[in-house]
């Protein structure tokens, strides 16, 4: 009897065992299912968002069309293809003293800038910066320019006699506004819409050039707007002052644009006489460009649909700063709730569009550390997340650097995409190919390292050895500030 008792109660111990070693071995199964789910979502996250030599150079082909439609006539392309009106870019020969006003945000910065003739370059620059009180974005339009120019006013009283103009001579005013206008001459072009906070409906229709001019003049400020400046078209022209080869400007940053010497015979809807320098700078508005070759995934359908335009400005979408850690946490996000990524609970914070901002993206990505120990503090500061294996630290920044590979690698068949419609993609038989300069501009591309060299190493991939080394990308700094008085000097009413 006692014998039986023993073997029931060794029986029940083996069942307990099993029974246990059952939960154990389905816990690692399921976790190692969860595991391989991940793996899933970030596998297709990669295929989705390859970008193969064969495809950028489709997605290049498909903007050269969108150029040249844009260019035909006016709504006749995603990309709006506006003209400048400046047709005379700064030679380095331009002298004297210029001003800047920058407009195109919750601040505005007013600039002085001494220039020095041919070698002379920029001999002093000095600026101001005022924050816009809130109330002024969304009141009167004579309040808003009347604040502006009372500011212009008082930086212009505190100059000392080496300021002085010859008699007779204005001081002369680049005025960058960086928000949509319709141009209509170098210095006048009518609102389109506010956007970055300001609503002024009046405004709206009105010339912005006009409606400055008269608030200088209530403030008794001799001022003359000689150019009415794009932020890029302010790169391109800041770049062109310092270097002669300078064709193109590309600001990759919170947005992103680009802009580039056109022939001024290439522009069907130019109807006026043409340019006696032959040329025109034309506005691309290339964030805005959409094609079927763009590879875009759930998570950028998602976006676009939950965003302010959707439909609208998809290439900015898939390559700007504003944008690319959004599409990070989005992939984060499916993988929290279909693999448990960070454990049985979704983190909330996760949850919350745009908390994952691109910086805190670009550190993740450059963590160089044995452990990861940026990429932990990102996800505990930000998104309250605690304790995580090096093994899954190390799929984020997998994940941070495909969507910024592929961003990375669109922007330059872009890039690509300028350079095709300017003939200088493919190197001329028996000629000396002329060096070519992209000016590139924007927090994205100054700070974010992994995405600049990755841009540059693709364009010498679809360029070519070659080509390649007749193309140059350099860094321009402040063509919003800069560019707009170094265009008020090259459009000067002297000249």
């Amino acid at each position: 009897m006692e014998k039986k008792v023993v073997v029931t109660v060794v029986c029940v111990a083996a069942v307990a065992g099993a029974v246990a070693a059952g939960v154990v071995l389905r816990k690692k199964m399921n976790k190692d299912g969860k595991w391989g789910r991940a793996m899933e979502i970030v596998k297709e996250l990669e295929e989705k968002c390859g970008t193969p030599t064969a495809k950028l150079k489709q997605v290049a082909d498909a903007m050269v069309v969108e150029m040249h439609a844009g260019l035909a006539s006016q709504g006749g392309s995603k990309l709006k293809m506006l003209i400048s009106y400046v047709d005379n870019l700064p030679t380095g020969h331009e002298s004297g003293l210029y001003y800047a006003l920058d407009l195109g945000g919750t601040n505005f910065r007013v600039l002085r800038v001494h220039l020095g003739g041919l070698n002379g370059g920029i001999v002093n620059q000095e600026f101001a910066e005022v924050p816009i009180p809130p109330e002024l974005m969304t009141g009167a339009a004579d309040a808003l320019f009347d604040y502006i120019a009372a500011e212009l006013a008082k930086f212009v009283a505190q100059e000392g006699q080496e300021h002085e103009l010859p008699p007779g001579r204005k001081r002369e005013l680049g005025f960058t506004f960086s928000f949509p206008v319709n141009q209509t001459s170098i210095a006048s072009g009518t609102l389109v819409r506010w956007t970055k906070g300001f609503s002024i409906d009046e405004l709206v229709g009105q010339d912005v050039v006009t409606e400055l001019s008269r608030a200088m003049k209530r403030q008794n400020l001799e001022m003359h707007v000689s150019a009415l400046v794009n932020d890029t078209v302010g790169t391109l022209a800041g770049g062109r002052y310092t270097n002669k080869d300078v064709a193109a400007a590309v600001i990759l940053g919170t947005g992103t644009n680009a802009a580039y010497v056109e022939r001024a015979q290439a522009i069907p809807k130019w109807h006026g006489a043409l340019p006696k320098s032959g040329e025109m700078v034309i506005n691309m508005e290339w964030g805005n460009f959409k094609s079927s070759h763009l590879p875009l995934t759930e998570f950028d359908n998602s976006l676009d649909g939950d965003s302010l335009n959707p439909g609208e400005q998809i290439f900015e979408k898939l390559i700007s700063g504003m944008y690319l850690g959004e599409i990070v946490r989005r992939a984060l996000l499916k993988m929290a709730e279909e693999a448990s990524f960070f454990g049985e609970t979704v983190p909330s914070k996760l949850k919350v569009p745009f908390i994952l901002r691109t910086p805190d993206m670009s550190a993740m990505h450059h963590d160089t550390s044995s452990d990861l120990k940026v990429v932990a503090s990102k996800l505990k500061d930000i998104l309250e997340i605690t304790s995580t294996s090096l093994k899954t630290r190390k799929v984020i920044v997998e994940v941070c650097n495909i969507i910024a590979t592929r961003g990375s690698r669109l922007a330059a068949a872009g890039v690509v995409a300028i350079l095709r419609k300017m003939g200088k993609d493919v190197a001329k038989e028996g000629e000396v190919q002329q060096k070519t300069v992209i000016a590139m501009d924007g927090g994205l591309y100054e700070h974010y390292n992994e995405y600049s060299k990755c841009l540059e190493n693709t364009l010498t991939e679809l360029l070519g050895e070659e080509v390649s080394k007749t193309v140059e990308v350099i860094h321009a700094n402040d063509g919003s500030g800069i560019g707009a008085a170094l265009l008020a000097a090259s459009h000067s009413q002297y000249l």
